[in-house]
């Protein structure tokens, strides 16, 4: 990705598969970084956990991570377990709560890699399961990639735009007022806020990204 010697690049937190208030911001901004550099925190539940809606409401499922070899490491040395085959938790998880929407059988085969057996192998770190889904995901909203992660040091004056960090609280949902979407439980469950940018997707398919752009030309965010 290009980007202009004046345009500011927002460094956001790294989430798993974030909320829609996360890829919000990623259209608000333009050009993003993501700050895998950052000190390891397990209070930070959002860099490995998701959230989906199925049959009984709201589900929040975590990715296995192994414990770091030191407490001063950042988030991007950190890398995923194989404990408990999450990965067929996840993938049943998920056609389970989305199998019935318009889009889904025709997206999921390519989040296969991501779901099944090896992915340990295959994304070894956190980082690059993360980095793999959120690829995904911007391509399906037509969000531009990251300019470059703040942990490879490779922004500095030269690449003429400023840093602007993610404040701790940019590690939480947020927006709770984002305005609803169709959701294919919605007659039996009401409208679940605060979920994973996958339940929009899933959802509303190529719609979703008429869904953000409405957001971004809203004059309240």
């Amino acid at each position: 990705m290009e980007i202009s010697l004046t345009e500011d690049i927002v460094v956001l937190p790294p989430v798993f598969c974030g909320s829609v208030a996360h890829y919000l911001r990623v259209r608000l901004a333009g050009a993003t970084s993501i700050d895998w550099g950052r000190r390891f925190d397990k209070r930070f539940k959002d860099t490995h956990r998701f959230a989906i809606a199925d049959t009984r409401g709201r589900l929040e499922f975590t990715v296995p991570i192994a414990k770091p070899e030191s407490s001063r490491c950042s988030w991007g040395d950190v890398r995923i377990s194989d404990h408990g085959k999450w990965w067929d938790v996840h993938r049943v998880a998920l056609e389970s709560a989305y199998g019935r929407t318009p889009f889904f059988e025709y997206y999921f085969d390519a989040l296969l890699p991501m779901l099944t057996s090896g992915v340990e192998e295959r994304f070894p770190l956190l980082r690059d399961l993360s980095d793999a889904w959120d690829g995904w995901i911007r391509a399906r909203l037509l969000l531009p990639a990251p300019v470059v992660s703040a942990q490879d040091g490779m922004l500095d004056e030269a690449s003429g735009g400023e840093m602007l960090p993610a404040s701790p609280d940019d590690y939480a949902v947020g927006y709770d007022d984002l305005p609803p979407y169709w959701q294919v439980r919605e007659d039996k469950l009401g409208f679940i806020s605060g979920l994973s940018v996958l339940d929009l997707i899933f959802n509303l398919g190529p719609e979703a990204v008429v869904y953000l752009d409405r957001l971004s030309e809203s004059p309240s965010k």
